[in-house]
């Protein structure tokens, strides 16, 4: 687990095109999940993270997922979220 100190999105290492759209929607500073599990995720790493409802959960597993999605060819399915229950999977459909 990464242990350094994130006090803002521009020291996780992410492009200026997603940091200009996390300040757009209001994301200034990485919650304690989000500055743990980003670094890692953008590694390519596997991340497993607990935290309270409403902590950040589905920004920590969707910056990361954005960043590297970027650099891929274009034109077919890139990425899968799976969800346990449909109720979970609206409401990460409508963070995203």
């Amino acid at each position: 687990m990464h242990t350094s100190v994130h006090t803002s999105f521009h020291t996780l290492g992410l492009s200026e095109p997603l940091l200009r759209d996390l300040t757009a929607a209001g994301l200034l500073v990485p919650t304690p999940i989000q500055a743990q599990a980003i670094p890692p995720a953008l590694e390519g790493r596997d991340v497993i993270g607990c935290a309270q409802t409403g902590t950040g959960k589905t920004a920590a597993f969707v910056v990361p997922m954005i960043e590297r999605l970027a650099v891929l060819p274009k034109g077919q399915p890139q990425a899968l979220i799976l969800a346990p229950t449909r109720e979970l999977a609206l409401q990460i459909c409508t963070s995203i």
